[in-house]
This record gives structure tokens, sequence and C-alpha cells, in this order.
């Protein structure tokens, strides 16, 4: 092809000089400077052309004897698998088991029992209050009490054997029964004057000092608090409430203890937040470390869509043509070494992390290109690096 090339540049040139016999050589002896010039011209016009003829016929043999080189890209052999999508939510860490106790009774807080940190069972003694001389009236009342016990069963035993009147054996018994119902009142205001643990849990902050006056339902006294019922509660848009029930599963983070459960939706609220416009739901979480402390913010992922037998790819490979399509890439094996590039138009469906589902264009054993998929065109050779 170069000596082509080569005998088709002399023939040009020298045809090019055919208006005049003489060559440069005899140009110069002759000394014609007019004649001289004009044949430089023609020369340099012819020169020109040739260039540009040479640069079409170089361009054309390099399109027709130019090999297409494949694309070295990476695949992955897809497979039918179970693809899951989760909603993200920040949750609370909470316990009913929470509470702070007050007094229900109005006096000087004369013993304090327990101490911070320390475990309690349900209905020990945690203070005592000064009962203002309460105790001495119950001793009061209890033996009025027993007194109008003693007439009362004597008064029946006489009205059983027809002795005596009717009236007088029912005012024995109105009087003992009035006295009771007193004895047991007073008893039971002298009984608010101990305060004790409703449940079992750790004492965690004793609030009042003892010798203080305290006042019935305003001064706080202790901080009781049970780590062993501990739950995560997070509010989710109400579009997702359909998808949310009792016993789907749940991924809980406490990113500050470092801590991961797995688990499930022990409720879902039956009310819908009108300034929101969400539900709550409620995930039981283990404790048995007691790292786990009321009020930590929890990362909160709820499975609020699973398909089983899905396609999945990883989301950036996708791309858009123009009409608006989502296309991908598949590898279809040309020979040992190469393959071609298919596009394919795709329906997709939800994403979670890199992953999104495809509902159709792909089936189970296609091999889609990954990397290098956005740098191959339909029908283009490629060979796979994997």
């Amino acid at each position: 092809m170069k000596k082509f090339l080569f005998i088709l540049t002399t023939s040009l040139i020298l045809s090019s000089c055919g208006g005049n016999d003489k060559s440069v050589d005899a140009l110069i002896e002759d000394g014609d400077l007019s004649a001289i010039k004009e044949r430089k011209t023609a020369l340099s016009t012819q020169q020109r052309e040739l260039k540009s003829e040479i640069e079409k016929l170089n361009s054309y043999i390099q399109k027709k004897e130019k090999k297409q080189a494949a694309v070295l890209v990476s695949t992955q052999k897809l497979n039918d698998s179970i693809f899951k999508h989760f909603v993200e939510v920040q949750g609370n860490v909470e316990t009913d088991k929470n509470i702070i106790l007050y007094p229900e009774y109005s006096g000087v807080l004369t013993e304090v029992y327990v101490n911070e940190g320390q475990q309690v069972s349900k209905g020990q003694r945690l203070a005592k209050i000064d009962d203002g001389g309460l105790s001495s009236q119950v001793a009061q009342q209890e033996t009025q009490t027993a007194l109008a016990k003693t007439t009362f069963e004597r008064r029946k035993r006489l009205w059983d054997q027809k002795i005596g009147s009717e009236i007088q054996f029912l005012e024995a018994k109105a009087n003992y029964e009035a006295s009771l119902d007193a004895t047991n009142q007073l008893k039971s205001q002298l009984g608010k004057t101990i305060i004790k643990a409703p449940f079992s849990g750790v004492i965690d902050n004793v609030i009042a000092e003892q010798g203080q006056v305290v006042n019935q339902g305003q001064t706080e006294v202790i901080r009781l608090v049970n780590l062993s019922d501990m739950y995560v509660k997070a509010s989710l848009p109400e579009n997702y409430l359909n998808n949310i029930k009792v016993g789907t599963e749940v991924s809980i983070n406490l990113a500050s203890i470092g801590q991961e459960f797995k688990g499930t939706v022990r409720q879902v609220g039956n009310y819908i937040n009108p300034d929101n416009r969400t539900f709550d739901v409620e995930i039981d979480i283990p404790n048995k470390n007691g790292q786990v402390k009321p009020n930590l913010i929890a990362t909160v992922k709820v499975n609020d869509y699973t398909s089983e037998g899905a396609i999945t790819i990883p989301e950036n490979i996708l791309q858009e043509n123009s009409e608006g399509e989502t296309i991908a890439y598949i590898y279809e094996v040309k020979s040992d070494s190469t393959g071609v590039a298919k596009r394919v138009v795709l329906e997709i469906g939800l994403n979670y992390g890199n992953e999104i589902e495809v509902k159709s264009g792909l089936n189970d054993g296609d091999v889609v290109i990954i990397e290098g998929a956005k740098s191959v065109r339909d029908g283009q050779l490629v060979t796979t690096k994997n």
C-alpha cells in the first residue's frame, strides 16, 4: 500500500509539470526568475492537493484495516434471591418501669432505707414519713373496734336465744361495722406514710433527703428503674401502615454503645398523629448486661417489603436512554475470550443499599456487565476480566 502511494505521488508531480518540458535545474540554469516563481507556485499548490488526497486515502485504509478492539469489563451471573427493603427511622429506647416515686402523705421524711444503685424487690420499704401521731389514733381505734366486736358478739348470742330486743342487736352490729371501717381507713392512711417499691428494680436516684419536709404528690423522693423490660419506640409515616404488622422483621442499631439487635415489631399503634402523619411501633430489645438505658437514640430499620425469587443488580450500573427508559447491558458469549454487549430495557422496583430489584428485562442465569457498563454500547465487542 505504501508503494502504491509513492507511485501515485510521483506520477501526480510529473503530470503537474506537463505544461513545461524544462526541469527545475534547467529553469534555474536559464535564470528566468518569473518562470522559476511560476513553477514554485504550481508545485506548492500540487503539494497541498496531494497531501489532502493522501490523508483521505490513509483514513479510508485505516478504517478498513483496523480491527475492532474488545472493551475489558467485569460481569456477574444473576441468580434468584430474596430481596428485602427496609425503611429507616430514628427511635428512642424506653421502659414502662422508669418512674419517680412521690409521697402519698405530707410530713417529714424520717427514714430512707435504700441507697442509689441498690437492687430492691416489689413491695420493699424504701422510705418512711413521720405520721404525726396517726399510729396512736390507729391503736385507739383498734381498741374501740375490739370493744364494739365483743359487744356485738354478746348481743348476737342473746338474740339467738331470743333474749333482748332486736334493736339492741342491730345497734351493736352497726357500731361494730362502723368502728371496723374507721380502723381500716386509719390503717390505710398510716400505710401511706411508708413508701414501697411498686416493682422490682434498681434505685437510680435518691432525690429527697432525710429530714426534709415532703408534700403529698408534689415532692420527688426516689427514682426507681427496671432495665429488664426494654423496648424501642419509633414513628413511621402513615403510608407504611399496610406493610407493618406485629411480627415484622426489624434491625436496631444503638450507635452510642456499639450494639445491634435483630427483633420483631411487638405492637403497632392504632393512632395516626395529625401533626406529622405518623404511627408508632414498639420493638422488644434484650438487655442482659444492662448496657441499654432509657432514652438512648436508636436507628430502626423496619422490613416493609420482601420479594422471594427476585432478580437484583447493583444500582450504579443502570443508565437512562433518550426515551427515559432504564437500561443495562448483558454479556453474550461470542467466543472463548470475547463476547458482545447487548442492551436490555428494564422495569425496576425498590432499591436498598446498592441493590435494586428488576421486575422485568433480566432472568435467572443472565450475565450482566458490572464494571465498565457505562463505557460500552449495544453490539460492542467485550472481554471479561473474570
